[in-house]
């Protein structure tokens, strides 16, 4: 049999490009790792098309979610056969929670504040219109340990969110039968570091901190890599 596929499964604001470093360091160490766009439209939508990807994959899965990303593997991983332990570095919902209501009993992140909706409905999503995180506030918000041209960049391509798929309640929750891993970044200012430790312990997970932002991934994917190699193993 072959060894797991890493499937990295990205968040709202960015695309899967952003595990280029994760991808690097998981190939070099010989895992085979794929990151599949997200569509970000809504929980279901968004893990069907997940669960699409690691159907058609031979072999066993360690599933990767970040931000919003998690929420999906989790929901995703409830129906699937092949896939083994996942990691999380963001929301983890139970089934009839969405992504906005697990994190209301803390302290809102920066990321209330500096979120704005498009002038248009989302595409393809229930209704309402799409998130994005405007300039002003973005690489504070999102991605403050990396370079200022970076974030730059970053801003410009970023994927928008469907406003709906925050609200939308997760109908399952694959983390509870299976084993997790979760990263909480500690100067995460798009998820409350505290919401996240609560999700990690509600898990059950296998849990460690990065000294980083929303997308400490990027920034330093050695320390990242290395921690979904424990999963792995």
């Amino acid at each position: 049999m072959p060894g797991p596929t890493v499937v990295l499964v990205h968040g709202a604001f960015a695309d899967a490009s952003g595990f280029a470093g994760v991808i690097r360091e998981l190939e070099s160490a010989g895992h085979t790792a794929l990151a599949p766009p997200n569509p970000l439209r809504g929980v279901a939508f968004d893990a069907s098309a997940v669960s699409d990807v690691v159907k058609a994959i031979d072999g066993p899965v360690v599933l990767v979610g970040h931000s919003c990303g998690g929420a999906v593997i989790g929901q995703a991983s409830a129906g699937l056969e092949n896939d083994r332990p996942g990691f999380s570095r963001g929301v983890r919902a139970g089934g009839g929670e969405s992504c906005a209501s697990v994190q209301q009993p803390f302290p809102p992140p920066l990321l209330a504040r500096t979120a704005a909706p498009a002038p248009y409905g989302a595409p393809g999503a229930a209704g309402g219109p799409d998130l994005y995180v405007q300039k002003d506030g973005f690489r504070e918000t999102f991605c403050a340990d990396v370079p200022v041209d970076m974030a730059d960049v970053m801003f410009a391509t970023q994927r928008p969110l469907a406003a709906a798929a925050l609200s939308e309640n997760a109908t399952a929750a694959g983390w509870k039968n299976k084993p997790s891993w979760f990263l909480v970044s500690e100067h995460d200012n798009a998820i409350s570091p505290d919401a996240e430790r609560f999700m990690a312990q509600r898990m059950g997970a296998t849990t460690a901190t990065i000294d980083g932002s929303h997308t400490a991934f990027i920034a330093r994917p050695v320390a990242a890599a290395t921690f979904i190699q424990q999963a792995l193993r």
